[in-house]
């Protein structure tokens, strides 16, 4: 198969006019940060924010051009804007507004073809296992009978591929939109399997955030029951933008007993709350340290924090996960727990928080309106 070069992008994307200048895009220097790598192509372009509706049109004709070239099978092409003070910001959100955007109720939000509910596992800050929660999480709907998709949404620090020992790249049967991978009965996709596993992604927050939002509107998930979207760590402009364009069912806040994550799962509820996304609860993971030899009980971090800050924040707590061995070892070996030990009490643990997850799906209870872009 011919494996096309950047420099014969360069010159394919060059035929595309900047109508501005009337120069080629490339040297224009619209075009910013193409990669080409297996086959697929991504890049962006940067414009000034007042002529952004005029840019579309060139996005896709050179999107189209890229798709063309022999040996290309999926082309992610990001179009941004400038505004005035130099921050870079989606071009198609910035166009128009003046105001501050606020969510609000309406049908702005987009749903997935074929997928029924979409649930976010964020957390507030890092090292919390929030990945691993959400990849066992995801197998255990699976052993519920639930047609699970997961999508990995950590642009900058993607670990579902090595949870789930998944390598190599999504195929596309059009050039198109792209097949997830799969392992274990679950339907995967991550930036991990487009990309370079040691290759950092350098990418500013609206560009991230546009190539995130390109990767999951353009794969086949196919007809799921829930997809699990892994979210990165924090309350950020990925957290946002998903929340804004992606009609949410709701989303399950992961925190370990200690204080200071305690205090960063309450901002990630609020922030979820003030975007209307319904929280489904929180789960409190690292519970406590279970000795695989003796199995001796430690609580290494604390013990019920977790569950006390989703009293006082009205939400339900849906359980507990020990700090096992087992669990890291299944994450280390790309073996989760849940599919590995399925009769074992760590992945009983996850297989009770999903039945509670499913409960709260079927019930309608997080089957709210999604949320509405408006101007206030």
């Amino acid at each position: 198969m011919t494996t096309p070069t950047r420099e014969q992008l360069s010159q394919v994307l060059n035929r595309i006019r900047d109508p501005k200048s009337g120069r080629g895009v490339v040297e224009a220097g619209l075009i910013q940060g193409l990669v080409v790598k297996d086959g697929r192509v991504g890049f962006m372009i940067e414009v000034a924010a007042d002529v952004a509706p005029l840019y579309e049109a060139v996005r896709a004709a050179c999107e189209k051009a890229a798709r063309a070239v022999r040996g290309v099978e999926a082309v992610t092409a990001v179009l941004t804007a400038e505004g005035s003070g130099g921050a870079p910001r989606p071009a198609r959100a910035s166009a128009g507004l003046r105001k501050e955007v606020l969510p609000e109720r309406g049908t702005h939000a987009q749903a997935l073809p074929g997928v029924g509910a979409i649930v976010a596992v964020a957390s507030g800050k890092g090292g919390v296992g929030k990945s691993t929660v959400a990849v066992n999480l995801a197998l255990a709907l699976t052993r519920l009978g639930k047609r699970v998709g997961l999508m990995d949404a950590d642009i900058y620090g993607p670990s579902v591929p090595h949870l789930l020992g998944l390598s190599g790249r999504p195929r596309s049967a059009d050039g198109k939109m792209l097949e997830p991978m799969e392992r274990y009965g679950l339907k995967a996709m991550s930036i991990g399997f487009l990309i370079d596993r040691d290759a950092p992604a350098v990418w500013r927050g609206p560009v991230a955030t546009g190539a995130l939002h390109q990767l999951l509107t353009q794969v086949s998930w196919g007809d799921l029951d829930v997809l699990v979207i892994d979210m990165p760590p924090g309350t950020g402009d990925i957290h946002l933008s998903l929340a804004q364009r992606v009609a949410l069912t709701g989303a399950i806040i992961v925190s370990t007993p200690q204080d200071i994550a305690l205090l960063d799962a309450r901002k990630g509820i609020a922030m979820f709350r003030k975007v209307e996304v319904p929280v489904l609860g929180v789960i409190e993971n690292m519970s406590l340290y279970v000795c695989p030899n003796c199995g001796h009980e430690a609580h290494l971090f604390g013990h019920g924090g977790a569950r006390k800050a989703a009293a006082e924040l009205e939400t339900e707590f849906l359980g507990e996960i020990p700090l096992h061995l087992s669990i890291r070892e299944g994450s280390d070996d790309g073996a989760p727990v849940v599919a590995a030990h399925p009769a074992g009490a760590e992945a009983r643990a996850f297989i009770a928080i999903a039945e509670r997850v499913a409960a709260q799906i079927d019930a309608g209870v997080a089957s709210r309106p999604p949320p509405r872009i408006v101007i206030v």
